[in-house]
């Protein structure tokens, strides 16, 4: 038996979709404390001392985090070709106004310090807030989008032509569903100041990380209302070859209203996930609340995980729906690189996540604790 047969081509494509979701999660949750620590810098720090603060807190950590972005973009390349080929292509606008947003993050935290000029750190520290919300937002929106379709089409060559712009990818659902990513993201931004900073800073972390969390569930339970009154779903109408040949036109699907939440009906385990995001958010609220620090950062991770998982289990086997032409549809079945390919991705996925986790904890270990304004203030050289 050859070696990657090992693993039937059904059972691999499934596990990549899994990863694919494992790397969209931890992103949302490292980084995310990140972006929403960005967002919230220049509402819970009034003064440069606390702004400072606040930068520290996320200062050491930010570019390993960012790991999870990079290694989430290999995997759609890889493994998923044809939705890399769609979404950064038809997304490219969008995917700009993105990494335009992720190139001022660095540069705004190298550069805000090389002067003691006010204007100069003031327009470093918004900045810094626009490589933050901006990512936030845009994330969201491209979910929303997702969930509704996209407008590409094949021809019978297998070439992809996109027929969307810029704008219409700011529908309301899709503001809406960016209203949320900004949501729970300030959440886990504040829950993290919280845990990483006191006096004034922790306290005003505190107030707004508990209005986000309200928010959330809010806006979370208003897109799970929209998308059943009025975004259709996608559903492969008759029967698909799990091991067929990775070819999109051979189906055939049909559009519908509440098809999106069929899954949870023939799956009722499914509903873990939005009850998760929902619970979660919740506690989250009220551990703010009551004061236990680190446990209330562990509970808003997980509601980004209930919450991004809700989209994975509504749409499954939908990647990326296409609005003009429904058969074109990338399931996980038919969008996906060979079997060879998929089973060598794995195996070296095996060998160096492990590694990245086992290295990323080890720095959260050494630099665990909160940051000390009198440090800051002391002119220590590794301060940001």
């Amino acid at each position: 038996m050859i070696l990657h047969e090992l693993i039937s081509y059904d059972v691999l494509r499934l596990i990549w979709w899994g990863l694919l979701g494992i790397l969209l999660i931890g992103f949302a949750v490292t980084d995310g404390f990140d972006l929403g620590t960005g967002t919230l810098l220049p509402f819970v720090a009034r003064n440069d001392l606390e702004r400072r603060v606040v930068i520290n807190s996320i200062g050491p950590v930010w570019e390993g985090n960012q790991v999870w972005l990079i290694l989430g973009g290999g995997a759609i390349f890889a493994a998923w070709p044809p939705l890399y080929a769609v979404s950064f292509s038809g997304f490219y606008l969008a995917m700009f106004a993105i990494l335009f947003a992720l190139i001022l993050r660095p540069v705004g935290f190298k550069y805000r310090s090389k002067r003691d000029g006010v204007a100069w750190r003031r327009n470093w520290d918004w900045a810094l807030f626009i490589g933050s919300f901006v990512p936030a937002l845009i994330f969201g929106v491209a979910v929303g989008n997702v969930l509704q379709g996209v407008p590409f089409h094949f021809d019978s060559d297998l070439r992809i032509f996109y027929e969307g712009t810029f704008f219409g990818l700011l529908n309301p659902f899709a503001l809406l569903c960016g209203l949320v990513s900004v949501s729970m993201l300030i959440m886990h931004g504040g829950a993290w100041l919280v845990l990483k900073t006191q006096g004034d800073v922790r306290e005003r972390a505190r107030n707004y990380g508990s209005i986000a969390a309200i928010a959330t569930i809010a806006l979370f339970v208003l897109a799970g209302a929209y998308i059943w009154a009025f975004v259709d779903g996608y559903r492969i109408v008759g029967s698909i070859d799990p091991t067929g040949p990775s070819n999109p036109l051979v189906k055939s699907v049909e559009m519908g209203e509440g098809i999106w939440l069929g899954n949870y009906q023939t799956y009722p385990w499914m509903m873990a996930a939005p009850i998760l995001g929902i619970v979660a958010a919740f506690l989250a609220f009220i551990l703010l609340r009551v004061r236990l620090e680190g446990l209330t950062v562990i509970v808003s991770g997980l509601s980004i995980v209930g919450i991004i998982s809700t989209v994975g289990a509504s749409m499954f086997p939908f990647i990326l729906p296409s609005s003009l032409m429904p058969k074109a549809s990338l399931t996980v079945w038919d969008a996906s690189s060979s079997h060879l390919t998929l089973f060598i991705m794995l195996v070296v996925t095996g060998i160096f996540v492990p590694i990245i986790l086992v290295y990323t904890t080890w720095v959260y270990r050494v630099l665990w604790g909160k940051v000390d304004e009198d440090e800051i203030s002391g002119g220590k050289s590794h301060a940001y």
